[in-house]
Parts: C-alpha cells; sequence; structure tokens
C-alpha cells in the first residue's frame, strides 16, 4: 500500500473509528481525530523528503512521482491511479497541514461532536483524493465526497442561516459538478487508450491529442467543453460572476470549515483548470487565456471593493479571498514560468494567509459573540498577543515585503506584464485596495476607543478579563502558519523548488500542443 493511498484513506478508516466510540466522550473523539490527522501529516512529510525535484512533465507517467496504478472497473477501463507531481504535491502539503490545525480549531464545537469529526476525516479523504487522481472518474468520484461533508458541516454547525448557506453551496457546487460529468464522459468516449485500444479515463492519455478521436476534433466542440470545465472550476474559485455562494458559506460555517474552504476547496477550482483544461484542452486554453486573465483582473478589483464595504469581519476575510485568487487566474493566463510558478505558489500562500485570518476571526468571536469591525476597539491593549499574531495575518494578506504573499503576487506580476500589461497595471491597483481595507481594519479594531455601547465605562482591567487574550491552544494553531508566512517570504525556494520543473513543462505542453480549426462556426 503506497504513501498516497494512505494520506487518501487513513482520514476515512479515522472517521469509521470515531463512528465507533461512545457519543458522550467529547475529548476521546477530539484525539482520535487529532492523531488521525497528524498522522497523515507525518506521512505527508515523509513523501516531501523524497519527493525528487529534478523530475519534470505533466503529460506522461514516469513525471509522475508515487504512482500507484491499478486496474479498478476493467469493464470500463477504470483505473486506480494516483500520482503527484511539482502542481499536486504542494496541494497535498497544504491540505494535510491545514486540517491538522483545524482539529484544535474546533475544539470549541460542543454538540455533534462525533459526528462533526468524523465528517471532517471525511472531507479530509475527498481533498487528498482529488488532488492526488490521475484517473478522471476517480478524480470526480473525490470530487463529490467532498460535497457531502461540507454540506453537513455548514448545515448542522454553521451559523443563524447555516441552512440557506449549506443549500446555496451545495447547488452551485452541483451544478458545476454535473457539467465537468458531462465533460469527462464526452472525453471518455472520444479517447482511446494506445495500448488496449479502448476507451478510457486515464488522464495522462486525455492529455495526449495522438488520443483523441470524434468530436474532440472539432474545435467547437472543444471550445464547449472548455467552457463546461471553466464553469464546473470556475464555481469553486468562485470566479466572478459565480461567486454569490462564498460569502454565505463563510459567514455561516464553523471557523474550522472556513479555514478549509477557504485554504483548501477554493485552489481545487484553480487545481482542476491546471491539471485539466490546460492540458486535455490546450489549444483553447491558449486561445482564450485573454479571458482567464480578463476574469482574474475582475475579481481582484471587484473583490477588493467588496471586502472594504464590510462590516462583517469574517464576510471581509471571504471578499479577500475572492480578490485574492484573482491573482491566480492572472498569473496562469499569462504563460509565462514566472506567471504560473507565482500562480501556484499564490494558491499554497493564500492558503496559509486565509487559514489564518479565519481562525484569528474565530478566535474574537468566541469572546465578543460577534464580528461586527464597527463595535470593536482598542484591542491592541486589551489582547496584545491577538494584536501580534493579528498584524502578521493582515500585513501578509496585503502582501506586505517579506511576507511570503508578497514573493508570490511579485511573480504573478512579473510573469504577466509582459503578455498583459494593461491587466496587470490595473491588477496592481488591486494591491492599493486591499492596503486600504486591511489597514482601516486593524485601526478600528485595535486602536482608538472601545465603540461598543455595552462595554463604555469598563476599565481596562474589566475589558481584559471579559476579552482574555489569546490562549495556547489558539496559538498552537496560528504560529505554525506564521511561521511558514515569514519563512517562506524570506526564503521561498523550498516550495518554489518543488513545483518548477513540472510547471515549465505544462507551459511547453500547453504553447506547442496542435491546432485544428475544423468544425469551426
Amino acid at each position: 500500500m503506497g504513501p498516497l493511498t494512505l494520506i487518501t484513506f487513513i482520514p476515512l478508516l479515522g472517521a469509521a473509528v470515531i463512528g465507533l466510540m461512545p457519543a458522550k466522550n467529547h475529548n476521546l473523539l477530539r484525539w482520535t481525530a487529532l492523531v488521525t490527522t497528524l498522522i497523515v501529516l507525518i506521512i505527508t512529510l515523509s513523501m516531501l523528503a523524497d519527493f525528487s525535484r529534478s523530475d519534470f512533465g505533466i503529460n506522461d507517467e514516469a513525471s509522475f512521482q508515487f504512482v500507484e496504478h491499478h486496474n479498478w472497473i476493467p469493464a470500463f477501463n477504470i483505473e486506480y491511479f494516483m500520482g503527484v507531481d511539482g502542481l499536486s504535491f504542494p496541494m497535498v502539503l497544504l491540505t494535510a497541514l491545514l486540517c491538522f490545525l483545524c482539529i484544535p480549531g474546533s475544539w470549541t464545537i460542543k454538540s455533534g461532536v462525533k459526528g462533526y469529526m468524523a465528517l471532517f476525516l471525511l472531507l479530509e479523504t475527498g481533498m487528498m483524493g482529488t488532488f492526488v487522481s490521475l484517473d478522471f472518474f476517480l478524480f470526480y468520484v473525490f470530487w463529490e465526497i467532498m460535497l457531502l461533508p461540507m454540506y453537513f458541516l455548514i448545515g448542522i454547525w454553521g451559523g443563524p442561516r447555516r441552512v440557506y448557506a449549506a443549500i446555496k453551496f451545495f447547488i452551485y457546487t452541483l451544478v458545476g459538478s454535473l457539467l465537468m460529468l458531462l465533460v469527462m464522459l464526452a472525453l471518455y468516449f472520444n479517447v482511446k487508450d494506445p495500448v488496449t485500444g479502448g476507451n478510457t479515463f486515464n488522464m495522462i492519455h486525455m492529455m495526449d491529442p495522438a488520443n483523441h478521436t470524434g468530436i474532440l476534433n472539432l474545435f467547437n466542440v472543444r471550445m464547449f467543453l472548455w467552457f463546461g470545465l471553466f464553469i464546473g472550476f470556475a464555481i469553486k474559485v468562485p470566479v466572478f460572476p459565480f461567486h454569490t455562494w462564498l460569502p454565505d458559506a463563510h459567514v455561516e460555517a464553523p471557523t474550522a470549515v472556513s479555514v478549509i474552504l477557504a485554504g483548501v476547496l477554493l485552489k481545487m477550482g484553480t487545481y482542476g483548470m491546471l491539471r485539466i483544461m490546460y492540458p486535455m484542452l490546450s489549444d483553447i486554453t491558449m486561445h482564450l487565456a485573454w479571458f482567464l486573465a480578463l476574469m482574474g483582473v475582475i475579481n481582484i478589483i471587484y473583490g477588493a471593493f467588496c471586502a472594504m464595504a464590510q462590516k462583517d469581519l469574517k464576510k471581509l476575510v471571504a471578499y479577500s479571498s475572492i480578490s485574492h485568487m484573482g491573482y491566480v487566474m492572472l498569473g496562469m493566463s499569462a504563460m509565462t514560468a514566472a506567471g504560473i510558478n507565482g500562480a501556484v505558489f499564490q494558491m499554497f500562500n493564500h492558503g496559509t494567509v486565509t487559514a489564518m485570518l479565519f481562525l484569528l476571526v474565530g478566535v474574537i468571536y468566541e469572546r465578543a459573540h460577534h464580528r461586527e469591525i464597527a463595535r470593536f476597539g482598542n484591542l491592541g491593549n486589551i489582547m496584545p498577543k491577538y494584536l501580534g499574531i493579528s498584524a502578521v495575518a493582515f500585513f501578509a494578506a496585503l502582501g506586505l515585503p517579506g511576507m511570503s504573499a508578497f514573493i508570490s503576487e511579485v511573480m504573478v506580476f512579473l510573469g504577466s506584464f509582459p503578455t498583459w500589461p494593461v491587466y496587470t497595471m490595473i491588477a496592481i491597483g488591486g494591491i492599493i485596495i486591499t492596503a486600504a481595507y486591511v489597514l482601516w481594519t486593524l485601526q478600528r479594531m485595535f486602536f482608538g476607543d472601545v465603540k461598543d455601547p455595552a462595554l463604555k465605562g469598563l476599565s481596562l482591567e474589566e475589558l481584559k478579563k471579559k476579552f482574555p487574550d489569546i490562549n495556547g491552544r489558539e496559538l498552537f494553531t496560528l504560529i505554525p502558519l506564521a511561521i511558514i508566512v515569514i519563512f517562506l517570504g524570506i526564503w521561498p525556494h523550498p516550495v518554489l523548488d518543488l513545483m518548477d520543473a513540472s510547471l515549465r513543462h505544462l507551459i511547453d505542453v500547453v504553447q506547442t500542443a496542435p491546432t485544428t480549426m475544423a468544425g469551426l462556426f
């Protein structure tokens, strides 16, 4: 049994074990979930030590590492095919890390702990499986597995409007999944296995235009398939105008679920574009690269302005995620080494930074029982440790030099400017808007007088009793992320070296793909 199978199914085994435990023993349930995610993290880190930075490729089985390839459903040529490369492995690392940190972040869940922990581990199985699958059918199975636990985690343990938010998330994601299913079937029936001659879900065979038959040789059909995939993945990113489910889901979701939603699930949209759309429909991708760049710029500016307008701290962070994922879209559209490396690095960095931000929102919500920015004030004196960690997270979000997001955003601009100079100049304006709402939020929350009428007149000592500073458990979830954000801001090579060779080869595959205009309307 290979390491990819272990990191994918150990959480499922942990969920089954939790299902057999007594529901009233909350501490046993929590520690079982924590140990399960810790085992996954340890295995993932051991894979990191063995990961070869010199291997490259994107459309050859030899290009992938830790490969597990077995027949699964031979009648339909469906395979149990797993592997990782420089595109997927950083996302696997991010998933393992955030899932481990989110279990202590879920310690405040008091009701239905057994169901919560089991569903959270099932969600980890879905996320891991999606990132390591190289058979489209297997990829789709894991993609769908993620939908149900996230729906229940929001719908049962969320805020007052949790049912509305959960149903909205479910419907949006399901529509995207159905479009992906239609494209998957079209590819399956028009891609031949070069060895057996039968239809195949093998992603590597789908990446080779020589294996394409039938309607896949028609340009307009490939265009429709490309947009089907784009909408399916754009809903997950989310790309404007498919973004409206995200603020509602974030606001109503428990803190740890918001961390996973922003830190991992959003990345699956851009990961799917790079893993599937780029190499399988590469000529259409080149033809519509301008469209990806435009949507990225819209996300950057629109998301930043929406974030500035928010009164709810959690909703502000949610809209900032929409804005920051726009940089990923812009970088990956440039088809340059700096642009696409910056895009994937931004995916990783955004996962760590936004995880910090949502965890910090959860910390203050536990004390104040609200998230209204206008009702805070003077938290710098009341909770000085909280101010210190918050400063790291907020400054990382605005791309301060010395923080990881600065490196990835600069790489995106360096890579995209030669290709899209106008779009890049507009996108750089998003940094100014981001700085404005980040600094304004810090000023309103941490400085000045206490603004909540119910708290006015209380002494500093009374306020400190009412708002105790960040505790050890909360620091345990935040300090590792802060260290990563600062370390990668100073020395980004550990992550960049993982992905550089694979992403350069992906660019070559897209740019050199044969183009046929047959069937163009």
